[in-house]
C-alpha cells in the first residue's frame, strides 16, 4: 500500500501546534473549540501521537496566518 504524498504547505509538528496555541493565548480546550475538534485531539497533536491532516492542517495554517504566527509547515528535510 503506497502512501499519498502529503501537502507540504500544511504539515504541522507537535512543537508548532503548541507554539501556535500559546501564541493565541488559548488552552487546549479553547483551541479545540476554535478548530471544531476534541481537546484530546489537540493533546495528541501536541504530544506527537498524531499529526493533523487534510482540513485540520489547512485550518491550522489559516488560523496561523490570521494571527500573524510565523511557522514552517514544510516537511523536515530527509537525511542523506
Amino acid at each position: 500500500m503506497s502512501k499519498k504524498p502529503s501537502d507540504k504547505k500544511n504539515r504541522w509538528d507537535a512543537g508548532s501546534i503548541q507554539a501556535l496555541r500559546r501564541h493565541l493565548g488559548l488552552t487546549q480546550t479553547e483551541m479545540s473549540d476554535k478548530l471544531g475538534t476534541r481537546q484530546q485531539t489537540i493533546s495528541e497533536w501536541e504530544t506527537g501521537i498524531y499529526e493533523p491532516r487534510g482540513a485540520s492542517a489547512k485550518l491550522l495554517s489559516i488560523v496561523a496566518e490570521e494571527a500573524r504566527f510565523k511557522y514552517d509547515a514544510s516537511p523536515p528535510k530527509k537525511k542523506a
